[in-house]
């Protein structure tokens, strides 16, 4: 449970510090909009360390599939589009795939 919190918290800054890039690149915001993205994505990475699982690469495709989904979400509470269907099953296979890579045992 503890390495969802982390995954979902991870998901959560780097979607909010690439926003800023976003945000100042190309819908004109100022350049301080940077400050606070770059620690948002320091954030992200010193996060993304602390999950419990033995190898990188597999830590990194379990938050791929949450971050897709958070992704998601992103869009509705922030951006406030609808996501279409096709954006929810597409989100749902990833945390289907991170859950399994996840839980399964080894």
């Amino acid at each position: 449970m503890k390495d969802i919190v982390l995954f979902i918290s991870a998901a959560f800054f780097e979607i909010f510090g690439c926003f800023t890039f976003w945000s100042y690149i190309r819908l004109n915001k100022s350049v301080y909009w940077l400050i606070p993205g770059f620690i948002s994505l320091v954030l992200f990475a010193f996060l993304l360390t602390k999950v419990q699982a033995e190898f990188a690469g597999r830590a990194y495709a379990i938050y791929g599939g949450i971050y897709i989904a958070s992704s998601i979400f992103w869009l509705y509470l922030v951006e406030l589009r609808i996501p279409d269907k096709w954006d929810i099953i597409g989100s749902s296979v990833c945390i289907a795939g991170a859950l399994i890579i996840l839980l399964m045992p080894r």
